[in-house]
């Protein structure tokens, strides 16, 4: 298993996408508790920060802050 700091470090230009998980294929149970539903997610996609969807390669980052997503896209839609 990766450690998160090579989790992070993985580069999308050289990644085997063989090896990747497709984001389409991950089920989470919204009925478990969050706890369980985020270890589920992370389980099933194995690397959160580097991942497919289709034949997409995805790299994200998170930035350690209190904003959460649904600000910043309701930020970015009102400044359009």
């Amino acid at each position: 298993m990766m450690t998160v700091e090579e989790m992070k470090s993985v580069d999308i230009r050289t990644v085997n996408r063989a090896e990747l998980v497709d984001i389409r294929d991950v089920h989470i149970d919204r009925t478990l508790p969050l706890e369980k539903r985020v270890r589920s997610f992370v389980e099933q996609i194995k690397n959160p920060y580097c991942f497919k969807c289709g034949e997409a390669v995805v790299k994200t980052s998170f930035l350690d802050t209190e904003v959460t997503l649904e600000e910043c896209v309701e930020s970015y839609l009102r400044n359009l």
